[in-house]
């Protein structure tokens, strides 16, 4: 029985802490506080060079999404081209089929689900 435990609690111990372990590799660390971890900056291993990061902060402020990303508003989404007119989207809400009607019918109707 000695020696069983002797043998099993550093194994225990080993495998308990292994997640522990794993972290200190990386940019969080875990903490004691109400958050549970610790953010090092310092620890992040980048992939890119300095010139690459300043030349993606030109790009930003050029075209605006820089100044947008300080204000707590989401970014406007960017146009993607002309949309459809008020004709086409009539056209084609006549022209859905039987099951495509029911399914949103389903999907839209109060107390539906």
């Amino acid at each position: 029985m000695l020696i069983r435990t002797a043998i099993l609690f550093p194994i225990l111990s080993i495998a308990l802490a292994a997640p522990t372990l794993a972290l200190a590799e990386s940019e969080m660390h875990l903490s004691r506080g109400e958050v549970g971890y610790t953010f090092y900056p310092n620890h992040v291993k980048s992939t890119k060079t300095t010139a690459q990061v300043m030349q993606e902060l030109q790009e930003a402020k050029a075209d605006g999404s820089y100044q947008q990303s300080l204000v707590n508003y989401p970014a406007p989404a960017k146009s993607v081209g002309p949309g459809k007119t008020r004709a086409e989207v009539l056209n084609e809400l006549k022209n859905i089929t039987p099951a495509e009607r029911a399914r949103m019918q389903a999907i839209y109707t109060k107390g539906a689900g």
